[in-house]
């Protein structure tokens, strides 16, 4: 948990904390929230401010807008780690908050990544923000719906942040080359084209344009008067974009999404292009060659079994391999299933039969198919009449495995699906088989 003065000093600081707003003039982006006349600008300028909760992906200025709010409402700031605070350390901080109310003193407790902090902990702000002892803004890259206590965030207004434009992210690096707090007491030669790349490269995010800047700018070459970045030094420095988005955060599901749908829509080309955003952002080859496995059962299932082997072998060779080589290995897998053709019955057995078994825990295993390891079990007719199928002409029994309740339960239903056409036919003749020999 940390306080903070307004008065810090910028000395040494990275070029992103010395271009940090302090007004919504300097402001980029969240046009939809700050311009003049909308909905938070309003109740900023106006003073009627509550509890919120910022939402949105990283570097779009989530911090810098609640220390703007703080310094517009001459309130106190605090700003908590999920990381490093307790319930302890909450509750020191909001009894001082309680205090400072009595002399008129407003407290804006900001809380980034919000959703790391436990329920216990979110739960701790819960009395403080009813009684409006303090204004708390909370910060996440997650869903609020699903990451904020629905008490904590009943008693928030949810805010969603954009991503920046290319065109706000170009404002912010000229902004950057001529203030003084940036470049502006040097004399920075970068072409429209390369400040055009840079803002490209940011994916949304100004931290990242602006320490990006920041490193060109240090790389460039300087004849004495001047530093000129080249397109050579630009591309040097950003050769590799090793985290196009957040491992944790939202975009990270949205593409494993569209990997996941466009294998399941026979689309190869999608599939392989989402496949390679997320390996080329730094992703982990074995998390995608576990959702790839997932995938073989789940979408193809009987369909094509062998589907499930290839994807057990990609995640071998990503093991043994690793990236770069291992791509190869991943779009072969994912090439197939996208052409494999699709079955989620095995999927939709499994939740028919889950229902089935939460709802019915305690039905008991029937008698004719439980183990008899011991007298006393052999004599409560454990194991009684049990038939062995391998002893039979055509390998099949009439015995009861289900409890009686859910005698007749049918959880796989097969499609006429690739292979799976076989084992319907198959399971056909088994449930035939089983009529005709149904015990009078």
């Amino acid at each position: 948990m940390e306080q903070h003065s307004f008065l810090e000093p910028t000395l040494a600081q990275p070029l992103a904390a010395r271009l940090r707003p302090a007004s919504l003039d300097e402001f980029v982006g969240q046009k939809h929230l700050l311009a003049p006349g909308k909905v938070l600008r309003r109740l900023i300028e106006n003073d009627h401010l509550s509890s919120m909760i910022f939402w949105g992906p990283p570097g779009v200025g989530k911090t810098t807008l609640a220390r703007i709010i703080a310094g517009k409402t001459r309130a106190r700031f605090i700003d908590f780690s999920a990381v490093t605070s307790g319930i302890k350390e909450i509750r020191e901080v909001m009894s001082k908050a309680e205090q400072n109310v009595i002399y008129g003193e407003k407290t804006v407790v900001f809380v980034d990544e919000i959703h790391r902090f436990n329920k216990a902990q979110q739960d701790s702000f819960l009395p403080y923000v009813e009684k409006g002892s303090i204004i708390l803004i909370g910060a996440t890259t997650e869903n609020p719906s699903f990451e904020v206590n629905g008490a904590l965030l009943s008693r928030c207004k949810v805010f969603v942040l954009h991503a920046l434009t290319e065109q706000d992210i170009t404002q912010l690096l000229r902004r950057a080359l001529t203030d003084p707090r940036g470049f502006g007491e040097e004399k920075v030669i970068i072409s429209d084209e390369l400040l055009s790349m840079l803002a490209v490269f940011s994916n949304g995010d100004a931290r990242t344009a602006l320490s990006t800047l920041e490193m060109v700018v240090l790389n460039g070459d300087f004849d004495g008067e001047a530093i000129t970045v080249t397109r050579e030094t630009l591309e040097q420095c950003i050769s590799k974009k090793s985290l196009l988005y957040d491992k944790q955060g939202e975009e990270h599901y949205n593409l494993i999404s569209a990997l996941h749908k466009s294998m399941r829509n026979s689309d190869p080309d999608a599939a392989v292009y989402w496949l390679a955003r997320m390996l080329e952002a730094g992703e982990d080859p074995l998390y995608v060659a576990r959702r790839v496995t997932r995938f073989a059962s789940e979408d193809i299932g009987m369909a094509d079994p062998r589907a499930l082997e290839l994807a057990v072998a990609a995640y071998q060779a990503c093991h043994f391999i690793g990236m770069p080589e291992c791509s190869v290995h991943l779009t072969q897998a994912v090439v197939y299933m996208s052409l494999a053709p699709k079955s989620n019955a095995i999927y939709t057995a499994y939740l028919d039969a889950r229902k089935d078994a939460l709802t019915q825990l305690s039905e008991p295993v029937p008698l004719v198919i439980r183990n008899a390891p011991t007298s006393l079990m052999a004599e409560l007719n454990y194991g009684k009449g049990y038939q062995y199928a391998h002893d039979t002409k055509d390998k099949i029994t009439n015995m009861q495995c289900l409890p009686d309740s859910l005698l007749g339960r049918e959880y796989y239903q097969p499609t006429e699906q690739g292979l799976e056409g076989r084992y319907k036919e198959r399971l056909d003749g088994i449930k035939e088989w089983k009529r005709q020999h149904k015990e009078k």
